[in-house]
């Protein structure tokens, strides 16, 4: 990065709005007005119903929601695997919205992660194989050598050569997260990614996610219905009737007991009936913190 002297920096209005931006460099994902509409007429479902949010670089978001919800919808627009009806996504301060399908795919295998329940590995290829394969779609140059950095980052730096039927299921999802890191992307999106995990392999997923936003400077977007998985997210965003209902923040360690007790409650407080209260469903809180 190029310091700027201060003439440069207040040598017109021009370079005074050039500094400013210069120095806030653009949200990791945007979403403006995001709506998602699929049906017609009477049989129209508004998965989601217009969403304003701004995430940090650096920053883990977990996102919970009842079912049908509008969270895996939210999912699939922010991460450009789905068109809003209208609304504007931007991502590293890229609009995405606009994008060709081919300028999509490209930005989607270049700047963005993937972590999903099932894994997603191919059986056929070897660890280093499957993780190497980002860049092999994306036309670069296969890295042994970042192969080798992301797997030792994930802990498997002597699994190259194994095929993922060989490894037990957080092994595998410990392969994807090497996966989706190989290319330094911009965001990861992980969606359920400790559904099919024990107790224990969960919290060592959650924990290798937590040291790559910590450590690596990722951003992680997380769609879980786990109250102990979104615990060890910085924030908590809460989605009911395909809007933003609710937020937490996190204050303390992560993924503690007493934090993740808190999530549940908000979770059990959206999904009972809210009319006697006087609010309909959908209806936004303010933002409370996380106690850990």
């Amino acid at each position: 990065m190029r310091l700027r002297s201060k003439r440069e920096t207040t040598d017109g209005a021009g370079s005074a709005a050039h500094a400013q931006a210069y120095a806030q460099p653009p949200c990791a994902v945007e979403l403006r007005g995001v709506t998602r509409r699929y049906g017609r007429a009477r049989g129209t479902v508004h998965a989601v119903r217009g969403i304003d949010l701004a995430l940090p670089h650096g920053s883990f978001t977990a996102v919970m929601g009842p079912s049908g919800s509008g969270k895996s919808t939210f999912l699939q627009c922010a991460a450009g695997l789905d068109r809003p009806t209208s609304g504007v996504v931007r991502l590293g301060g890229t609009e995405i919205t606009s994008l060709s399908e081919n300028k999509l795919t490209a930005l989607r295998r270049t700047r963005l992660g993937f972590v999903f329940q099932h894994f997603n590995l191919l059986p056929s290829l070897t660890v280093e194989q499957n993780v190497l394969l980002p860049l092999r779609l994306a036309g670069r140059r296969p890295d042994r050598r970042r192969a080798a950095e992301v797997l030792g980052q994930v802990g498997l730096g002597e699994y190259t050569r194994r095929r993922p039927g060989e490894m037990s299921g957080g092994q595998q999802q410990r392969v994807a997260l090497a996966r989706a890191l190989v290319t330094a992307p911009d965001v990861i999106f992980a969606d359920e990614p400790t559904g099919a995990l024990d107790t224990t392999t969960a919290a060592e997923v959650l924990g290798l996610l937590r040291h790559a936003v910590d450590h690596l400077r990722a951003t992680v977007v997380m769609v879980t219905h786990d109250p102990a998985a979104a615990a060890w997210a910085d924030r908590v965003l809460f989605l009911a009737d395909g809007v933003l209902a609710d937020s937490l923040e996190r204050e303390g360690g992560h993924g503690t007991p007493a934090a993740a007790e808190r999530i549940a409650a908000r979770m059990t407080a959206l999904t009972a009936p809210r009319a006697a209260a006087g609010a309909p469903a959908g209806t936004p809180h303010t933002t409370d913190r996380v106690a850990a």
